[in-house]
């Protein structure tokens, strides 16, 4: 089997592979470019591993006249850049010490040994620069079923990294199928071992959230976590519930990870996540919005068209409910109004907080007029 595609053929690619491979040493693509490149998905990041060490890789590419970083030197990891586009390349490895969250690695000269210590079988699959897949444990059966599922000892590779736990579900909502169900194997090793969990940090945590809750249909996922036991300990009082009905309701709309956040509710998500200050300001305003009875139109008026459809998606799939009646028209109307009254038009009356608070009574009036009343007609 050969993989194809412009991302193969570039010439920063066929550079580095050549680089190493004219030198007498394997140089293979792996990982996740192979793995998407076989199932029809964009390939972005560019993985090369290889039997040289590092510093073996960074004397050949200097004399081929290439920059490189030794970006993760102390795990076996140069980067090539060629015409701006970084090509990590990473030496053949195996673990010698784990405590559930880094490793102690030895370089390794044969590819099954470097397969042999990756997280799942769908991402041990090599490739040679013409495109031959190289399967060292058999992954090309599981990647085509779209089953995830741990290389060798499901228990034992999660107590290599607790992190692992949380990419088994995430691989799972964007490669996994959902009519097949995940690999028993897996899910109970992920259920027994999810005390490590408490041992990562917020920002690994939080990071592999965002990108399971991207997903195109996340909740089976989401759903298995809560079932586990998992999702209550990375996300205390989330409730999946609402999760499926919310990607149901969104259609085409883009997913968007703060939107179904917010579905999953939570004590103190912005703190359990280490959310950014932007972030946390964003998902108070679709809390806010999702649990009050302001309509689409006011919604629209004060957070954008956006944000109004956000509120609304999460509050529908939290009620059970269908989007309201015409709430594109009013989410339209909202979103063009604009308040005729200033400060200015009122500071020979009022000031301070009496100002203010004059303000939003005009405001609140305009608002239940829908955005009809005039200027004029407000300060009459």
């Amino acid at each position: 089997m050969r993989i194809t595609g412009d991302w193969i053929e570039a010439a920063g690619v066929q550079r580095v592979l050549r680089l190493l491979t004219d030198a007498g040493h394997r140089g293979l693509l792996v990982g996740g470019c192979v793995r998407n490149a076989l199932i029809g998905q964009p390939v972005a990041d560019i993985d090369i591993a290889t039997d040289a060490v590092p510093e073996v890789v960074m004397t050949l590419a200097k004399g081929a006249g290439l920059k490189v970083v030794p970006t993760g030197i102390e795990h076996g990891t140069v980067t090539i850049v060629f015409d701006g586009v970084p090509h990590e390349v990473t030496t053949f490895r195996q673990d010698v010490e784990t405590d559930g969250r880094r490793a102690t690695i030895a370089y390794a000269t044969r590819i099954e040994v470097d397969a042999g210590r990756r997280d799942f079988t769908m991402n041990a699959l090599y490739a040679e620069a013409d495109g031959t897949v190289v399967d060292p444990l058999g992954g090309l059966p599981d990647l085509r079923a779209r089953r995830v599922r741990f290389v060798g000892d499901a228990g034992a590779r999660i107590r290599e990294d607790y992190l692992r736990i949380l990419r088994f579900f995430r691989f799972h909502a964007w490669y996994g199928d959902p009519s097949y169900g995940m690999d028993p194997d897996a899910l109970t090793a992920c259920a027994e071992n999810s005390a490590g969990i408490d041992t990562l940090s917020t920002e690994r945590i939080g990071h592999e959230l965002r990108r399971m809750l991207a997903a195109p249909d996340p909740a089976p996922s989401v759903a298995a976590m809560q079932a586990a036991g998992i999702l209550a300990r990375i996300l205390p009082g989330a409730d999946a519930r609402a999760l499926a009905p919310l990607v149901h309701l969104e259609g085409d709309t883009p997913p968007d990870w703060l939107r179904r956040l917010t579905a999953l509710g939570g004590v103190d998500e912005a703190e359990a996540l280490r959310l950014s200050r932007d972030e946390a300001r964003q998902l108070g305003i679709l809390r806010s919005g999702t649990t009050s009875e302001v309509g689409p139109a006011e919604l629209a008026y004060r957070h954008g068209a956006r944000v109004a459809h956000d509120i609304l998606l999460v509050r529908a799939a939290m009620l059970g409910q269908q989007l309201p009646e015409a709430w594109e028209a009013q989410v339209a109307q909202g979103a063009a109004a604009a308040f005729p009254v200033t400060a200015a038009d009122l500071m020979e009356q009022f000031r301070g907080a009496d100002l203010g608070r004059q303000l939003r009574e005009l405001e609140a009036r305009w608002i239940a007029s829908g955005f009809e009343l005039s200027r004029e007609q407000l300060l009459a």
